[in-house]
């Protein structure tokens, strides 16, 4: 069941809920009304990231847009030693019965950054309820950590910071709770009314061992769930839409891999795309080119 709540951005139409399902709680701004597409965010961010496009959708599309698990104002449910609670199975099987319980048996799903591996990993174990797949600046898991070294390292910070064990990530988050904005895979062009609703997240210590506790399990059980896909030559079959960040880390380091590109066809053989101006966080930074190439995609 979802109670509505009044919106906090008076200059946004949209409704808020919380959908309780499987022992949790997931909050959502819902938008417009027609067919589905659900957007899931990612690190640092919440379901807030997507106030500029989610709207221009909202004519044509129900817009679901979702805090994951521990961040923003969803619950935080408890972890277990294999962080299975943080994998992207676990929380791709929380938003299809979300999406379950708002009446959507099939819809589109749009992932960005740590939303976009629960995104892939949604269209890999629920075939039948994806339809089509966008995903935002990443490659699979496995792909990534399978390719990692000393550059790798350097760039992507929260991979290798965040999946130590506890409590050292979490006393960094929560020590200097604004950091995780100021550096490429955080900062944006959002004032200080946006950047404190950012935050709020990792003020509070058990949402930081959730936020923590996800990232544990990209470095283990995420990775034997892609393997185990991988040597069943299990692949996405919906349509896949894949744009990444103009000369960002993705359009930069795998050329010899046939770019990004080339590693998601080699999980989604219908997939597409190039890159996008705008920075890792382009939905957010270039909203009106990013809704003007995925609202291609959908008539596809």
């Amino acid at each position: 069941m979802t109670n509505s709540q009044p919106s906090h951005l008076p200059d946004d139409d949209f409704e808020s809920s919380q959908v309780q399902v499987e022992g949790n709680n997931i909050f959502i701004r819902r938008y417009g009304k027609g067919p589905a597409i659900l957007m899931v965010h990612g690190f640092p961010r919440t379901s807030l990231m997507w106030r500029y496009l989610a709207p221009k959708f909202a004519d044509d599309h129900t817009i679901i847009c979702v805090d994951l698990r521990a961040y923003g104002q969803s619950g935080t449910p408890s972890s277990s030693d294999d962080h299975f609670p943080y994998s992207k199975r676990a929380m791709a099987k929380e938003l299809v019965g979300v999406m379950d319980k708002l009446g959507f048996k099939t819809f589109t799903v749009v992932g960005h950054d740590r939303g976009g591996r629960v995104s892939y990993r949604m269209a890999l174990d629920h075939p039948d309820n994806v339809d089509r797949l966008a995903v935002f600046d990443v490659i699979p898991i496995s792909e990534a950590w399978n390719r990692s070294d000393a550059r790798f390292a350097r760039t992507y910070w929260p991979w290798i910071l965040l999946s130590q064990q506890s409590p050292l990530p979490e006393s960094y988050l929560r020590g200097a709770p604004t950091a995780a904005f100021e550096n490429p895979f955080g900062h944006g062009s959002f004032g200080p009314d946006i950047l404190e609703q950012y935050v709020m997240s990792y003020r509070d210590p058990v949402r930081v061992h959730g936020i923590c506790e996800e990232y544990r399990a990209a470095a283990t059980i995420d990775v034997e769930h892609d393997h185990a896909d991988k040597q069943a030559k299990k692949q996405i079959q919906c349509p896949m839409l894949h744009l990444w960040a103009e000369g960002g880390p993705l359009d930069t380091f795998y050329a010899k891999d046939g770019g990004p590109l080339g590693i998601c066809s080699q999980w989604a053989p219908l997939a597409q795309g190039h890159a996008m101006r705008g920075g890792h966080f382009f939905p957010e930074e270039n909203p009106d080119d990013t809704a003007s190439v995925l609202r291609e995609f959908l008539k596809g």
